[in-house]
């Protein structure tokens, strides 16, 4: 059982270390913090994405293991991006700036997933769907997972 002031920094994710006279300390934390949940979540949804590629390449042969591989690319991908957007140092470390960065990120990552399912169903020959978009829709679930994760260690 936890003590309330251990609830309180799981919640507000404060640093125990953290005192009022530097607040760098704090920044450099909530960033790295930060960092490290983009990083996990990025390499979950690749895993996910390689679990799924090989189970339909041992089940359903070469055309569906390849075609699962690339959905589960055209996820990673455009959130590998969205993710470079957020954790790159801005000149302007404010509120205003982060937000703009999200919205450019979230534009891209759109555009980007647009482009590379563009690109596959285009050029890639044969291509098998079923299998194409369930490896986006997998990879896609571990941002899902990724916040029920931290709902729970919240609580």
């Amino acid at each position: 059982m936890r003590t309330p002031s251990e609830k309180a920094r799981l919640k507000y994710r404060i640093d125990p270390r953290r005192s009022p006279g530097c607040p760098g300390k704090w920044r450099f934390y909530r960033r790295r913090h930060f960092i490290n949940v983009m990083l996990k979540v990025l390499l979950g949804q690749t895993a996910i994405g390689l679990a799924v590629a090989a189970a339909f390449w041992t089940f359903g042969g070469r055309v569906a293991g390849y075609s699962a591989l690339l959905g589960s690319l055209a996820c990673v991908l455009p959130n590998g991006f969205l993710a470079l957007r957020l954790a790159v140092p801005r000149r302007d470390p404010g509120a205003k700036a982060l937000l703009r960065a999200a919205w450019i990120g979230e534009i891209g990552k759109l555009a980007l997933t647009v482009l590379i399912f563009s690109l596959v169903l285009a050029l890639v020959r044969p291509l098998a769907g079923g299998p194409l978009f369930t490896g986006f829709i997998a990879s896609q679930l571990m941002v899902f997972i990724a916040w029920l994760e931290g709902n729970e260690q919240e609580n």
